[in-house]
């Protein structure tokens, strides 16, 4: 394989395209993937990352108008869901969220879906690209509820512990802030673990997840969430105010003050 962890595919009609992002991202465009572990392609419809080799699983995308993610919308239980009663979406309440570990944006969109103002920070270049264009795509969908879910996500490119550091000191506040960090992470899905196996090289493990913590604290006006595996360790050793458990994962919130 070539040393390059990463290269930029570009499709012959996203030349252009293809060539921004590469200079954006810092990464070789290259016009033949042969030989590379691992490519950003950049195709009409879409950025997907897609491994390469043997056994490789198919591309990883962001998706919000078709597939799990749309089907979730509408179908995945609204206000009942765990989710919603974590952050403490109830009745006419639904608090702006700062989601500091944005990720493909799954969680996110959950919460704009039920009416959340969400703020979304993700450090990793390549899935803050993958992520944009997923939003972009589904805010030029031909779905007025779409677009005004995709309306209340705001997404930034930033590392979320100095981002929120700095906010605080400066006298920023967000109501919740959720906390998902990538790993360890114990879901068995397949999807899960396709991302898993796709994301390790190119943004490494959340091993500053507990300073998470303590700057989340920091921002937070009323309550942190951080979503957990079912039996992983709490964060940076912090015994939440209560948790909320699930077959697989479990959400421990740090309250404040009542919402």
């Amino acid at each position: 394989m070539n040393s390059a962890p990463l290269v930029i595919l570009a499709d012959p009609d996203c030349q252009s395209a293809g060539q921004i992002l590469a200079e954006r991202l810092q990464l070789p465009l290259v016009d033949d993937s042969t030989g590379y572990d691992l490519v950003l392609e950049v195709l009409p419809e879409g950025l997907q990352l897609q491994p390469l080799g043997k056994k490789a699983p198919g591309p990883t995308r962001v998706d919000f108008v078709s597939g799990a993610v749309a089907h979730r919308r509408q179908f995945g239980g609204g206000k009942g869901q765990m989710i919603a009663k974590a952050v403490g979406i109830k009745g006419g309440v639904c608090p702006a969220v700062l989601d500091a570990t944005a990720g493909m944006g799954r969680d996110a969109f959950v919460l704009a879906t039920l009416g959340c103002e969400v703020t979304l920070l993700e450090r990793a270049p390549v899935i803050h690209a993958l992520l944009e264009d997923g939003l972009f795509r589904a805010g030029k969908a031909d779905d007025a509820e779409l677009q005004a879910i995709i309306a209340r996500m705001q997404l930034i490119n930033a590392d979320s512990q100095q981002w929120m550091t700095d906010q605080a000191a400066a006298g920023q506040r967000y109501p919740v802030v959720y906390l998902d960090p990538m790993f360890p992470h114990s879901d068995k899905s397949a999807l899960v673990k396709k991302e898993m196996r796709v994301f390790r090289p190119v943004v490494g493990d959340d091993l500053d997840a507990d300073a998470l913590l303590d700057s989340a604290l920091q921002i937070a006006s009323h309550r942190v969430v951080v979503k957990r595996p079912r039996k992983a360790p709490f964060l940076a050793q912090k015994t939440p105010s209560y948790q909320l458990e699930g077959k697989s994962s479990r959400y421990d919130i740090y309250a404040l003050k009542k919402l």
